[in-house]
């Protein structure tokens, strides 16, 4: 541990600090280099490290063990002997080099020593059932599966197809719910049955599918919580502008990001495979001593993987496989020639219905959302127009002329009368009642409801439906509340009255409901550098380091009652050896009992040259 605290103390601060990271370390108990050296070898920690890493690097640490301090050009010849398939001395020193920066051994030019803990684990591997360095070595990968049949390979694919295509499809209808109404993350995790119930209506999917789902979202920043509701984010209302394969894209990109690198190239290795089984007995025998935490972290992208279309059936689609070598590009061309081709048009017809013949822009879409309501969401979609619907239109700042323009230049049936009638009647309509705030510097304060139309004002007085907000009649022509003005303004909205937002000068305005939410990343601050200025405040330079290592010693003796022999450097410059019985340690000076004189000595530590237990 001496020798692993020196290497520590000679370290930069950023070396320092990756060393900690790479390892995992906990900053509490960590006081010292010498605590951090205990800490890197505790035999847990050795463990956990030794768990994350690939059978090759692995062997490579238990044969330099087995041999003791061996030459690189040493242990390639050795290992090569076992039957490791090694590709030379560079990769062997890449592995020596990257065990080192573990903290795992030491390189001293061309010579490998592993620490005598790491060796120890090691060695008792084989008791328990993981295997020894010669099967580190020694044994081979398992033969992966043959490729897939060309019938099964056109299943996969379309398969595939269509599970993107359901995907997207199902997101944007997401995306579209908590635009409108945001949904409620709970204090533990995960969404309420409530809204979980309502998204899953809204998308056309399984209870158990949302929440992958909205996962997959998230990932993409397309929604983001905001004060505890999942809600839409700019990025989100991007996206949905965007074609079916552009779309997908930035899921399958999303996914990729973050997808491990390890599970990335074990999966980039099985394109065009059924690599259920084999990647699992692959990943077993890769990670010999992490396989659980491994399986876990590939069966939860996976299962996102086959959601989205990457994989289908445990297969690799086509586009999946260049997914996961990168090519984004590629991959959506590839995904975009298996989606259903995309119409520009729909049909008007005079029950204020609205059908598209296959699956529309997502342009026109988005636009068409604005205005009707949509009633199916499949190949041929369908919307219908309502008083409310248009309502909605008209707040945000459309008017009659622009939506029976929209409308022509899609309709394959030109404008029925009905519809016609409807948006003009809609649009004459809107805007009889006005909310505002009463002290516009105030917009949280009192507001008020204004109409010339009488009838109206009265019957929104007598509508039981306000009764949360305590409208006071004014006049015949004024309403006031206590609540601010976009409480109100979305009660009436909701009721379905023609409301309008308006100013201070009286222009009218387009309040969004739910602010679009900002995908966040909390930047933790990192620990390590805290730690490692405790290290150096504490660090008094070697004479200090090597009466705290004396100081240890003498503690874990005291600690577990074991005898030890002392060298004790004399005035005149002679050493004497002590069998000594520890039994405190403080102010630079050690007591303990003489087992041969039976007497207590009191020594100072500055003339103790070496400790090492009694034999």
């Amino acid at each position: 541990m001496l020798t692993l605290a020196s290497r520590l103390r000679a370290l930069n601060d950023a070396a320092l600090r990756r060393t900690i990271g790479l390892r995992s370390v906990s900053p509490q108990g960590i006081h010292d280099f010498f605590d951090l050296a205990e800490a890197l070898l505790e035999p847990d920690a050795l463990q956990s490290t030794l768990s994350h890493l690939d059978r090759s690097t692995l062997a490579v640490l238990a044969v330099a063990g087995e041999l003791g301090a061996p030459s690189i050009p040493t242990l390639v010849e050795r290992l090569a002997d076992l039957g490791h398939d090694t590709v030379g001395a560079e990769d062997i020193t890449a592995r020596v080099d990257h065990l080192a920066e573990l903290m795992l051994l030491v390189r001293v030019d061309d010579v490998v020593r592993p620490y005598p803990a790491v060796v120890a684990i090691l060695r008792a591997w084989p008791e328990q059932g993981l295997p020894s360095a010669a099967e580190l070595a020694g044994v081979p990968a398992p033969t992966p599966l043959a490729p897939l049949s060309a019938t099964d390979g056109r299943f996969t694919e379309r398969l595939a197809a269509e599970r993107a295509f359901s995907a997207v499809s199902s997101i944007a209808e997401l995306l579209t719910e908590v635009g409108q109404e945001p949904a409620r993350e709970l204090s533990r995790g995960g969404l309420g049955l409530p809204d979980t119930k309502r998204l899953a209506a809204a998308m056309g999917v399984d209870i158990d599918a949302v929440a992958p789902l909205v996962s997959i979202a998230a990932r993409a920043e397309l929604v983001a919580l905001n004060d505890g509701y999942w809600a839409q984010s700019a990025a989100g209302v991007a996206w949905l502008l965007e074609s079916a394969g552009a779309r997908w894209g930035i899921l399958a990109g999303a996914w990729l990001a973050v997808l491990p690198a390890d599970v990335r190239e074990i999966l980039a290795q099985r394109p065009g495979v059924a690599w259920g089984d084999a990647l699992h007995r692959f990943v077993s025998w890769l990670y010999p001593a992490g396989g659980a935490w491994m399986e876990e972290r590939i069966a939860n992208f996976a299962r996102d993987g086959e959601l989205i279309g990457i994989t289908a059936r445990e297969t690799t689609s086509a586009a999946g496989a260049s997914v996961l070598i990168g090519d984004i590009d590629g991959a959506i061309a590839t995904i975009t020639a298996s989606l259903p081709a995309e119409v520009g048009a729909v049909y008007l017809q005079h029950d204020l219905s609205i059908v598209a013949p296959g699956p529309l822009s997502a342009a026109l879409d988005a636009r068409l959302r604005t205005f009707a309501e949509v009633e199916s969401r499949e190949l041929a979609s369908s919307y219908r127009l309502s008083g409310p619907s248009v309502n909605r239109a008209l707040a945000a700042g459309d008017d009659a002329e622009s939506l029976l323009a929209f409308l022509g230049s899609i309709s394959l049936s030109g404008i029925p009368q009905p519809v016609d009638y409807l948006i003009r009647d809609a649009a004459d309509r809107f805007g009889r009642v006005r909310v505002g705030s009463v002290d516009p510097e105030n917009p949280a304060g009192a507001s008020y409801i204004a109409s010339d139309d009488t009838a109206v004002l009265g019957a929104i007085a007598v509508d039981q439906t306000f009764r949360s907000l305590a409208l006071v009649n004014v006049s015949p022509t004024r309403l006031t509340s206590a609540h601010a003005a976009d409480t109100v303004y979305w009660a009436l909205t909701d009721a379905r009255y023609p409301v309008a937002a308006e100013n201070a000068a009286g222009e009218v305005v387009h309040p969004r409901r739910h602010p679009l939410a900002k995908a966040s990343r909390a930047e933790a601050p990192d620990p390590t550098i805290a730690l490692v200025e405790e290290l150096r405040a504490t660090d008094g330079g070697e004479a200090k380091a090597a009466h705290a290592w004396l100081a240890r010693q003498l503690d874990s003796a005291i600690k577990h009652r074991q005898a030890v022999l002392v060298s004790v450097q004399m005035p005149g410059g002679d050493v004497v050896d002590y069998l000594l019985e520890p039994a405190s340690v403080g102010g630079g000076r050690f007591r303990a009992r003489d087992r041969q004189a039976d007497i207590e000595r009191t020594l100072p530590l500055s003339s103790i040259v070496s400790i090492v237990p009694a034999p």
